[in-house]
């Protein structure tokens, strides 16, 4: 497992050596895995400064070396309860497109290379446009099966669709329409 305060640098590395890289992480139990072209460091939990105004996953900011970053957590992102942060739990930073954005999550795992040839597309259980899923495909290697997330997609979509959820796609009020 990398350090917590442990940069993921790329500067010197070939572009094509980190083409099939990704960096594994927990989250309630489940392995989720983002491509390492978008992770630029990993640090320990710190305190978040609250935002108003903004959707409850977005948990505030922390200034990192001068930088304002938005801090998501993944647990509440994915529907999930809230659980009490661990030594364990720590922030991913990822950047699209210049945009930093940390995610909390409960831990990370490896770097590991997953092969285009490994990767499964994601189950669809209803009738869904590639633009609903914030899931880019399966990974398997040996006895590991992580759900790839697109990071473009999971950091700016506005509402997570999850299979089989017949509100996925819809806006916050249609969504609480249709609940009701």
């Amino acid at each position: 497992m990398a350090d917590k305060d442990t940069a993921i640098g790329h500067e010197g590395i070939e572009e094509e050596s980190i083409e099939n890289m990704y960096l594994t992480f927990k989250v309630a139990d489940e392995d989720y895995a983002v491509g390492i072209e978008y992770v630029t460091e990993i640090v320990g939990i710190q305190d978040f400064k609250k935002v108003p105004d903004v959707p409850n996953f977005i948990k505030g900011v922390i200034n990192l070396r001068g930088k304002i970053i938005p801090i998501m957590d993944v647990r509440i992102r994915f529907g999930l309860p809230e659980q009490e942060y661990t030594d364990r739990t720590c922030i991913i930073v990822l950047e699209v497109e210049g945009t930093p954005t940390g995610i909390v999550v409960d831990e990370v795992s490896d770097v590991l290379e997953i092969m285009p040839d490994a990767i499964s597309p994601p189950p669809r259980w209803k009738k869904m446009d590639e633009d609903e899923t914030v899931i880019l495909g399966l990974g398997k290697l040996d006895d590991l099966v992580c759900t790839i997330l697109d990071v473009q997609k999971f950091l700016f979509a506005e509402k997570v669709a999850i299979p089989g959820d017949e509100t996925a796609g819809k806006s916050d009020v249609e969504a609480i329409d249709m609940a009701a």
